[in-house]
C-alpha cells in the first residue's frame, strides 16, 4: 500500500456505489476484534445492510460519510451524525471511525479526524460527541487530537467475540464555520 492517503467526503450517489468497499472495512475492523456494534460472525449480508441504511441517511442529510483512499480502495471511514434532537442543533456525534488493519499506524484515523471535526465545523455545529473502548487505541487517537475525556460507563457493550466491554466518551468544542 502506497503511504498517500486521500480523506475525501462522499456523495450521496458515492455513499451508495461504496457500500463494498466500506463494508471491507468493518468486516476487517469486526474479525480483528473492533466493538462497533456488531457480533461474530461478520457477515458480508450484515456488513451491506448497515452501510445501505448508512447510504441512506448520507442522502437525507442526516449524516455526512468520509472516506480515506490508498491506491484506489477504501482503507478507513468515519461519520458525522448531524440529525441530532430539537434542543441540540448545534451538536453532532462521532461515529463509526474505523481503519483497516493494513493501514494502521500510519496517520489514517488521525486524518480522519480532523477531517469530520472540519466537516462537522462546515455543517455549523460546536458541539461534537463520541465513545470508545476505554484502553483502546482510539481512546488514546482522541486525547492527543485534544478531545475531552467526559467518563467511563462499565460493561457498557460486547466483544464481538462476546464478554463486556467498558466505554469512555469524549466531547469536542469547535468552532462553527
Amino acid at each position: 500500500m502506497s503511504d498517500t492517503v486521500t480523506i475525501r467526503v462522499l456523495s450521496p450517489e458515492e455513499a451508495a456505489d461504496q457500500v463494498g468497499g466500506l463494508s471491507q472495512v468493518l468486516i476487517d475492523c469486526v474479525e480483528g476484534g473492533a466493538s462497533v456494534s456488531f457480533m461474530l460472525p461478520m457477515t458480508k449480508d450484515k456488513a451491506h445492510g448497515f452501510w445501505r441504511g448508512v447510504a441512506e441517511g448520507v442522502a437525507a442529510g442526516e449524516r455526512v460519510l468520509l472516506v480515506a483512499e490508498a491506491d484506489g480502495e477504501i482503507v478507513g471511514t468515519v461519520q458525522v451524525v448531524l440529525e441530532q434532537p430539537e434542543n441540540q442543533p448545534h451538536r453532532a456525534d462521532i461515529s463509526k471511525m474505523l481503519v483497516h488493519r493494513k493501514a494502521r499506524k500510519r496517520g489514517v484515523g488521525a486524518a480522519l479526524m480532523l477531517a469530520a471535526e472540519a466537516a462537522a465545523a462546515k455543517a455549523g455545529k460546536s458541539v461534537l460527541v463520541l465513545d470508545t473502548v476505554t484502553g483502546s487505541d482510539g481512546e488514546r487517537l482522541y486525547a492527543r487530537l485534544g478531545w475531552q475525556r467526559v467518563g467511563v460507563i462499565p460493561n457498557y457493550a460486547l466483544w464481538p467475540q462476546g464478554g463486556l466491554c467498558d466505554t469512555t466518551y469524549f466531547h469536542k468544542q469547535i468552532t462553527a464555520a
